[in-house]
């Protein structure tokens, strides 16, 4: 794997996972009036933008994580309609 793979993998990583804690929180206190609805769909559509380019492109790191990070992001969406 050449370095520069490792460290797309590293940030992918951490970016996808920066989403953790807000979902934790809001499946624990089962309230999402601090997360704004359109700014959970922009971040899904740019997830799956990212998803396809990195596809098509043959980026695995990106491609894995987005994939990770539109996971928790659906998964806050729901909990957003859920709990309204």
């Amino acid at each position: 794997m050449a370095e520069l793979e490792v460290i797309g993998f590293l940030a992918g990583f951490l970016v996808a996972f920066a989403l953790s804690p807000q979902l934790i929180k809001t499946w624990k206190t089962k309230s999402t009036k601090d997360i704004s609805l359109h700014w959970t769909l922009l971040l899904m559509t740019g997830l799956l933008l990212w998803i396809i380019y990195a596809i098509v492109n043959n980026i695995v790191p990106l491609a894995v994580f987005a994939a990770i990070e539109f996971l928790m992001a659906t998964a806050l969406f729901i909990l957003k309609l859920i709990y309204k």
